[in-house]
């Protein structure tokens, strides 16, 4: 027996009065999957099931590590025209992306393939940027370059004025 659906309906017995029905369905509904973090050295891989994940050690956070040495808000992944890029959320460990470090507050691509160490966790982010809506040229990480064209003193407004040099 077919339905509209492509699937059949098969009969099963009579099991304590009642009649059931089974279904068999020939397609299969999936939620979206954007990609999954594979965690290195083995174990489960995470499924990224949205286009925007939290990760850290809180409960409330859509990627939980419960690890004493994970952040309670440790890092934000997201994409961005078919690319995922991650953000450290000011994380005490901080992460790195192949090996090295990315700084505090800034955003970095994640390549496929590109291993994710979050605090001492190492992980292999798989995903097709293709699937993901991706064309062209990918896009680029944040640029820093005005983050370091000013000093220090000169950012927090402690510059002199009168172009003197302070004498001891």
């Amino acid at each position: 027996m077919q339905n509209t659906h492509g699937g059949s309906i098969i009969p099963v017995p009579t099991v304590w009065g009642f009649n059931f029905l089974l279904y068999s369905v020939n397609f299969i509904h999936v939620t979206n999957m954007y990609g999954e973090l594979v965690p290195v050295g083995g174990g489960d891989p995470i499924p990224m099931m949205k286009k925007r994940l939290r990760i850290g050690r809180r409960e409330g956070c859509d990627i939980v590590l419960n690890y004493g040495n994970v952040s309670s808000h440790h890092c934000l992944l997201e994409i961005e025209e078919g690319y995922w890029f991650v953000r450290d959320l000011r994380s005490r460990n901080g992460i790195k992306i192949n090996g090295k470090r990315i700084m505090l507050g800034s955003r970095r691509r994640l390549d496929p393939d590109a291993e994710l160490t979050i605090a001492k966790h190492k992980f292999e982010v798989r995903y097709n940027p293709t699937e993901l809506g991706a064309y062209g040229t990918p896009p680029q990480d944040e640029q820093l370059d005005d983050l370091f064209k000013d000093s220090l003193l000169d950012r927090a407004g402690l510059k002199r004025n009168d172009g003197k040099k302070k004498r001891r």
